[in-house]
């Protein structure tokens, strides 16, 4: 085995393949997506590879939203890709919201013509097949076969799929043509279980938003106008992004009995009669991992709380010659052992031919939250060189006092032992920060004057008073780009803005504030 030079870190620039957030924060991203290995554009047009690195995450986002749906009592199951046009047809307003974005299947073969394969003509499909931008409706042609009692409600189903939406202009996680998503579908026998269900699987999305992935989020309804097409009421979740603008990161819809008309789904009841059940669908994609980055990631790569990092620790060994190499690589090993013994997902790099500085560079691009450095001065003093990658700032400190508070030389049980609270406050710290983010670009605001200067710069969350009409909500996206992202629930308002009010732009009476901000 050949020896390796040590590096000594350089801190990440532009020149590194990451384009600062202050010069360009969509590039940021995209570069941060690239450098974090995270996904790819595809040849096909508006869609996109999802990387090992980056599916390892959807993962672990997977496991802890799956555990929680089955927790409340929800089993998973599958429904086809498509969708036959007449099952959409059937539901008048939920097909209206998705006309233009719908994919449609009209041919099944293909032939060879003039030595080009091409579509067969005579393979026309009777009824054309729409590729599924969601699945109310095939699911609920299914349930009619499934629901005749009382005794069969409520039922309580998800599915793990893929959808297509034909995006114009697409963003890798953010919005693609096809994406990787949960749909949870449910019947009950009455409205206030339905709703019940609703405000609690928005509970679920709110808890693995804050205390899984450090995103604080406003909980809240949908106004008319932005409700899922079908829905009586659509409940969200809205987080801030680091540039100020939101993000709706899920949504739970009560969908009264529209669809369970549609598709003829009736019940009969305890007192023998028959009656339409009520429906919840609800939902959360890929788009979280774009919430991921945008929440907490900086101009050296992405973060990662430690309840999603694919890799919890890397061990570096750091050598110069080929006896040195032997010990420091047997240690980090050792030290592997150890935490992976405590349930730590570890990665030991002793890849040949990459100097240690190139593996640290590739390491925090990709997220992990912890690097232990293994060096022929730590096994002489028994210590390991612990660096976190990210700590709390304060105020007024250059990159590196930063960095330097990020690293710690500890004596190794010490070390091995403290990983578990480490990772923990890691965990705490992203929140918090990003809660401090929030709370630092959120506003009371009570004058159209107020709001106007409030957006004219980077903006963020808004509070305001609204009593206006759907067209009063257009007149504010064209003149501010903002929108409604949510009529708060009563303790999601901050306590200085709770009260009745005037509308911000029509003056009329106003009974609570509502939540604007420019969004995804």
């Amino acid at each position: 085995m050949s020896a390796q030079p040590n590096q000594k870190q350089q801190p990440a620039t532009a020149a590194d393949g990451i384009t600062p957030r202050a010069v360009d924060y969509g590039q940021w991203y995209l570069d941060i997506v690239k450098r974090a290995d995270l996904a790819d554009h595809s040849s096909v047009r508006g869609c996109m590879v999802i990387k090992p690195h980056g599916y390892a995450i959807w993962e672990k986002l997977q496991r802890e939203l799956d555990d929680r749906f089955k927790a409340t009592g929800h089993v998973n199951a599958y429904f086809p890709l498509f969708i036959p046009l007449s099952f959409l047809a059937k539901e008048e307003e939920h097909a209206a919201g998705f006309a233009k974005e719908c994919a449609v299947v009209t041919h099944y073969r293909l032939k060879s013509l003039d030595g080009k394969v091409g579509v067969d003509p005579e393979s026309k499909l009777e009824e054309p097949l729409v590729v599924r931008p969601t699945s109310e409706t095939i699911i609920w042609a299914q349930y009619k076969n499934w629901i005749q009692s009382y005794r069969d409600l409520p039922l309580l189903i998800n599915q793990w799929a893929n959808v297509v939406r034909w995006e114009m202009r697409t963003r890798l996680f953010l919005r693609t043509a096809e994406f990787l998503w949960q749909e949870g579908h449910t019947a009950h026998a009455t409205e206030a279980e339905a709703r019940e269900e609703v405000s609690r699987m928005l509970a679920v999305y709110a808890d693995v938003a804050e205390n899984v992935m450090g995103v604080p989020v406003v909980r809240g309804h949908k106004t008319e106008g932005e409700r899922f097409a079908g829905a009586l009421d659509t409940q969200c979740i809205e987080g801030m992004m680091q540039d100020g603008k939101a993000l709706q990161m899920g949504t739970s819809h009560y969908l009264g009995q529209n669809f369970a008309k549609s598709a003829d789904v009736k019940f009969l009841n305890k007192d023998g009669q028959l009656e339409y059940v009520h429906a919840t669908s609800w939902g959360v994609s890929t788009r979280l991992i774009g919430a991921l980055i945008m929440t907490h990631s900086d101009d050296n790569g992405l973060i990662l709380p430690p309840k999603l990092a694919p890799i919890h620790v890397v061990i570096v060994p750091i050598y110069k010659s080929a006896e040195e190499q032997a010990r420091t690589t047997a240690e980090a090993q050792a030290v592997a052992t150890e935490l992976r013994a405590q349930g730590w997902s570890v990665k030991v790099d002793d890849r040949e031919g990459l100097q240690p500085g190139a593996k640290y560079y590739e390491w925090e691009r990709k997220g992990v939250p912890v690097r232990i450095e293994v060096g022929p001065k730590d096994l002489e003093k028994g210590s390991l060189c612990v660096v976190r990658r990210f700590v709390l700032e304060k105020d007024g400190e250059s990159e590196q006092e930063l960095r330097k508070r990020k690293k710690q030389f500890l004596p190794r049980a010490e070390a091995i032992a403290n990983m578990p609270a480490l990772l923990a406050a890691l965990q705490k710290e992203l929140l918090e920060r990003a809660r401090a983010m929030r709370d630092k670009r959120t506003r009371i605001i009570d004058t159209l004057e107020e709001y106007a200067e409030f957006f004219k710069g980077d903006g963020g969350f808004a509070w305001v008073h609204w009593a206006g009409t759907r067209d009063d909500e257009d007149t504010m996206a064209k003149r501010f780009e903002t929108s409604i992202r949510c009529l708060p629930f009563a303790d999601q308002i901050p306590e200085a803005g709770r009260g009745p009010g005037k509308c911000i732009l029509t003056g009329q009476p106003s009974a609570q504030r509502v939540l604007m901000a420019k969004a995804y």
